[in-house]
């Protein structure tokens, strides 16, 4: 209803988008509402408890693939092009590559940001090491109480139920450094992959199931690190 009010009132003036959706049929339902993107992505971010608390949403890798194939199509139908934003479940650099290889053409950054300088949030010294604070709209702190209220009687400005954590995220400089490193990583990849655009990555990309044994072997593995050697005197 909100969009609709929006296109009735500003036309094209206003661009607005909308989410949180996980599958096909949220998309259509905000695209035909009016929507100028749709946000993809329920209970997938790093402070987010939404699928602990109430049992609803979906893997984030699952929801943007379908919602990118209910764009195509929708485009394909209508001449209209939705863009898709991935909101949710990006930790490292390559999270975001492989979001857009899902078919996201850009992708929501919380945890990312928060760990900045310029990030709003306290720099704080916990058990040596420097932290940020960062906590999600719908935690006791945020009090959030008009966008997560139940609309119980007498509950104005309570948080019926928490839908989000308080927590810290390992500080990590400025965001100048770390923005270019991260953009550095996206391109690469996409070399690696023979693209030089998002439209021909998704073509390019071919994505697999991996197993945690993969995972560990991606990583460093049967070596003594020499950081960790230095550290404890060995």
């Amino acid at each position: 209803r909100t969009l609709s009010w929006v296109r009735e009132r500003y036309g094209d003036a206003v661009r607005v988008g909308g989410g949180n959706v996980v599958d096909a049929d949220g998309f259509r339902f905000l695209a035909e509402a009016g929507a100028d993107f749709v946000k993809v992505g329920i209970g997938g971010g790093s402070i987010c408890i939404t699928r602990e608390a109430k049992g609803i949403g979906r893997g984030q890798a699952t929801a943007v693939i379908e919602v990118a194939r209910a764009r195509d199509a929708y485009f394909e139908e209508t001449g209209v092009y939705v863009p898709v934003c991935s909101d949710g479940g990006i930790v490292m650099d390559y999270h975001i590559t492989l979001a857009l290889a899902m078919g996201a053409d850009f992708c929501m950054l919380g945890r990312y940001f928060a760990r900045f300088d310029e990030s709003p949030t306290n720099k704080v010294m916990v058990n040596g090491n420097f932290v940020k604070e960062y906590w999600g709209e719908g935690s006791s702190r945020a009090r959030n109480w008009q966008r997560y209220d139940t609309g119980d009687a007498g509950a104005e400005q309570k948080l019926s139920f928490e839908e989000g954590v308080d927590s810290y995220v390992p500080y990590a400089g400025s965001l100048r450094d770390n923005v270019a490193e991260t953009l550095s990583k996206v391109r690469s990849t996409f070399c690696n992959c023979g693209a030089l655009s998002i439209p021909e990555m998704r073509e390019k990309a071919r994505l697999t199931l991996v197993s945690p044994m993969t995972i560990s072997e991606g990583g460093a593995h049967d070596v003594l690190m020499k950081e960790t050697m230095k550290r404890t005197g060995k």
